[in-house]
């Protein structure tokens, strides 16, 4: 049960802090500036949380851990479960926050009524964006799973190259969809926002994609088909 709490406080703080830093100082910080932040935000929670869950705070990610074979169908599921509503609590508490002073002159990129919903942005196409999902989530997954693996990951440093990870997919995504590579950061903030639910499908095939092509390339590239639950 821990350990789905933890995932649970980790989304809600993915959700709160980096997509807090896009509504409230997006032009101000920018595009590297709000990447920083979701990284960080990361690597905080991955030292955090980590030796509890594993700090996957992202439905793809727990996918990808779980086709690897390093943990059950069960226990996939209540990752899963745990992490929407880690997002929705988070995306909730920073409607509220951001409802508080109406007079407050936010810097968001999508303003503060969006709460950075993941959305096409100008010029952008359906196409482009699922590519971009798929192709990030793949790399993103596919650092998680190295950087992890029980017997080629590097331990301590695993954190680190997983927020750097987070950071850099943000920094090219955020011009495309405002960058998801997790259904749950994206749900969130659409249960405030309505008219984000119509790309939000983009948000969901993308990773879920991206982490089964992670999985299949670590596989190739480890030498070894499925790790054993520990």
């Amino acid at each position: 049960m821990k350990k789905y709490l933890a995932e649970a406080i980790g989304t809600m703080f993915l959700v709160l802090l980096a997509c807090g830093s896009a509504v409230l100082a997006g032009p101000k910080i920018g595009v590297l500036g709000i990447g920083l932040c979701f990284g960080l935000v990361l690597i905080c929670l991955c030292y955090c949380i980590g030796n509890i869950s594993g700090c996957h705070v992202n439905p793809a990610v727990s996918l990808g851990v779980w086709l690897s074979g390093r943990m059950s169908f069960g226990e996939f599921v209540g990752y899963v479960v745990s992490q929407l509503i880690g997002a929705a609590v988070g995306a909730g508490f920073l409607y509220w926050f951001t409802g508080m002073a109406p007079g407050f002159e936010f810097g968001g990129i999508t303003g503060n009524n969006d709460l950075a919903t993941n959305v096409l942005q100008a010029g952008a196409t359906s196409p482009m964006a699922l590519m971009a999902e798929v192709l990030l989530t793949f790399f993103f997954v596919m650092v998680v799973l190295g950087a992890t693996d029980s017997k080629k990951g590097f331990g301590k440093f695993a954190g680190l190259a997983i927020g750097i990870a987070l950071g850099l997919v943000n920094i090219v995504g955020i011009p495309v969809d405002n960058c998801s590579v997790n259904p749950a950061r994206s749900f969130g903030p659409a249960l405030f926002s309505p008219e984000a639910w119509g790309d939000f499908w983009i948000m969901v095939v993308g990773p879920v994609v991206g982490a089964v092509l992670a999985v299949l390339a670590w596989r190739a590239v480890s030498g070894y088909d499925k790790e054993s639950i520990e």
